[in-house]
């Protein structure tokens, strides 16, 4: 059995998360991990890493860098979706990725990462314009998010042209819609992801921790897990 430690073990993705693994043949939830001790997480400092085979990162921003450096030290593998990162967090990526294997990905739908590996192709398309266009619920702060982010810098590689911004749109309940418009005189071609739960991300971090516990050190992403 794979030991996993939940990092943001009572938040809404940690949830989903340890739902997962507790219904798993191959997995074991070892660990909640908190801002605090409680009843239900310890603080990184305090877990044991001998318990722990691999840890997904679901919390806020403001733990990252503890987190991320727990486990470079511990040499546990992480699998990580918070969002939100900047400069200096993918600098701690990379130097992570020099004591134990590190999976960074701003969405762990395995389904964008198909779309995603799809945009090259739009390279054989000229004369078109291109937008990204995202849709998420009313309570999500970051705009655009980090998935049209990675799907435009994606995209500007296979066209190498310039882009306008990503168009974000928050409302309701919406887990999440991505989409990449192609728009040319005569046509208009639309690429296109729906997230219909919240499962669906945490599914894929399952799936990446399980995956990434027998590799080598490195930095990896969500879409490494498709070409395998």
């Amino acid at each position: 059995m794979i030991k996993v430690g939940v990092i943001g073990a009572t938040g809404r993705m940690g949830k989903e998360i340890v739902s997962l693994i507790n219904q798993s043949d191959s997995l074991e939830y070892a660990v909640g991990v908190g801002s605090k001790d409680t009843k239900d997480t310890v603080t990184i400092e305090n877990v044991d890493p001998s318990s722990v085979d691999v840890m997904i990162d679901f919390a806020l921003l403001e733990s990252f860098s503890k987190n991320m450096s727990w486990c470079a030290k511990n040499k546990i593998p992480i699998v990580s979706g918070v969002t939100g990162i900047a400069t200096e967090h993918e600098a701690e990526l990379k130097k992570a990725s020099k004591d134990t294997a590190v999976l960074w990905s701003p969405n762990m739908s395995l389904g964008v990462a198909f779309v995603n590996s799809l945009i090259k192709e739009f390279k054989r398309i000229k004369n078109f314009d291109f937008q990204i266009e995202e849709l998420h619920h009313s309570k999500k702060l970051d705009a655009p998010s980090g998935t049209a982010k990675l799907l435009q810098k994606s995209l500007k590689q296979a066209v190498e042209k310039d882009l306008p911004e990503p168009v974000a749109i928050r409302g309701g309940g919406i887990f999440g819609v991505h989409k990449i418009w192609a728009m040319s005189e005569e046509e208009v071609i639309t690429l296109e992801h729906s997230a219909l739960n919240r499962s669906v991300f945490a599914r894929g971090a399952v799936t990446a921790a399980e995956w990434i516990v027998s590799q080598k050190p490195g930095q990896y992403n969500i879409n490494d897990l498709i070409q395998v």
